[in-house]
């Protein structure tokens, strides 16, 4: 996001989606890169307006579709290798101010979203014909909205609740990604070394859905439900042996995830390295648990004993695993060697348990690692849409008010995701930031 283009008032970001379903995005080409068409729409109540519309309208095309690297389209090009990106669907980039019949109080984002797709369809914009996401952005001011947005898992519905603290790109980011089916990552920590007895706590810093930001980019489990991790990079593991994985978002070919069988879940194995903008922060081996096959409710599995991944001195492998074990599915992997851009990981499926090799250490400050080298992405990639696997949506002149199950949602002016959760609703407070979470459509 360009700060000085947006001026005093920032998008303090949050993003709700109804679950109509997500609209197949525009493939470009030679289907070698998906373009989401994409409308932000400003929109005002009858008693409550922007209070800088135009810096707001200013600012808005750069925060969804600039070349900066703040922008959401620079941070879905980057993450995905090239093959997903959003692009405007209006030359103009932004649709509004439009004042909707309604007044704000009550946060009623069901008819925010009936009458914002009423007024569209009135001015000849058409939801699966003339875009295919619809953000909605709209005064915080006399809403009373407990959250900074909402997002669908998945949908193609956002709305961004303005508040006058930046939220910037870790929370559109954040709620973009719920409508491609990705929930919020939490960390499962399993101190005693084996996947059996874990307990859920806190969030993974491993993705820009587990409260990483976007210097997390996803995690490997997320890109496999994005269909950004080809069948040669993302191996399905069916046999023990001994693998070699290069940097989750570094550029050439290779092994980039291990997907093994852990009884009804998958355990799925990523080396990360910074690369480009990602991931400068993020060292070594990770694993994480997904269970029943959903790749975008998976958790980190976290074997250290205390809560480290949240502090900001950590190490940057502070949480990589050494070596892991399952003796209830007898899965069990080992980390050979890594660090300077790849790793050598060996993986048992007939119940031995495997240990760490002599140069799979963690950094100390005894013995501190070199400053990764980083490696640049890449965009010749195949291509992938992670958000086309719902009913498609098609209004006519009168847009029809539609249920708000599945939803996801953030606080403002934070970076970072709520834990995991099942159930109906999830309410949690941190970092000044309310959190909600509404049923999660199994990924």
């Amino acid at each position: 996001m360009k700060t000085s283009a947006l001026g005093r008032i920032a998008l303090a970001a949050g993003v709700a989606a109804l679950t109509a379903g997500a609209l197949p995005a525009t493939a470009h080409a030679d289907d070698s890169k998906v373009e989401r068409k994409t409308l932000p729409v400003m929109v005002e109540f009858s008693d409550a307006s922007f209070q800088d519309a135009d810096a707001v309208k200013a600012g808005t095309p750069d925060t969804y579709f600039g070349t900066g690297k703040d922008s959401l389209a620079s941070f879905f090009t980057e993450v995905s290798r090239g093959q997903y990106t959003t692009v405007p669907a209006v030359e103009e980039g932004v649709v509004g101010p439009v004042t909707l019949p309604m007044t704000a109080a009550g946060c009623d984002h069901n008819r925010i979203n009936t009458l914002t797709r009423e007024a569209l369809a009135a001015q000849g914009l058409v939801m699966g014909e003339d875009y295919e996401s619809l953000s909605v952005i709209f005064p915080a001011q006399k809403t009373g909205c407990a959250w900074a947005g909402l997002g669908s898992v998945p949908g193609p519905y956002t709305w961004i609740n303005l508040y006058g603290t930046a939220g910037g790109l870790g929370v559109l980011g954040h709620e973009f990604g719920h409508n491609l089916g990705l929930g919020h990552q939490g960390r499962s920590m399993c101190t005693d070394g084996d996947l059996v007895d874990c307990t859920s706590n806190g969030t993974s810093a491993k993705s820009l859905m587990g409260g990483g930001g976007p210097a997390a980019g996803f995690s490997a489990p997320e890109m496999i439900r994005a269909g950004w991790l080809s069948g040669s990079e993302a191996v399905e593991v069916d046999a023990s042996g001994t693998y070699t994985l290069r940097s989750l978002h570094g550029a050439g070919e290779g092994t980039r995830a291990l997907d093994i069988p852990m009884g009804e879940d998958r355990l799925v194995v990523e080396y990360r390295h910074a690369a480009g903008t990602l991931d400068g922060a993020i060292e070594g081996v990770h694993a994480y648990r997904v269970p029943k096959g959903a790749y975008g409710s998976s958790s980190l599995i976290d074997m250290t004993e205390a809560n480290k991944t949240v502090a900001n001195d950590a190490a940057t492998d502070a949480d990589a695993i050494t070596a892991v074990t399952d003796t209830a599915s007898k899965v069990s992997v080992a980390v050979v060697s890594s660090g300077g851009g790849k790793a050598t990981v060996k993986v048992s499926l007939d119940g031995g348990k495997l240990t760490a090799g002599p140069s799979a250490g963690k950094t100390t400050a005894a013995n501190p690692a070199p400053a990764p080298a980083p490696e640049h992405t890449g965009s010749d990639t195949d291509a992938g849409d992670g958000a086309a696997d719902a009913t498609e949506v098609r209004s006519g002149g009168s847009a029809p008010a539609e249920d708000t199950t599945d939803l996801a949602a953030t606080g403002g002016g934070s970076n970072t995701a709520p834990p995991a959760a099942t159930g109906t609703l999830l309410v949690a407070a941190g970092a000044g930031a309310l959190v909600m979470m509404r049923r999660r459509r199994r990924a």
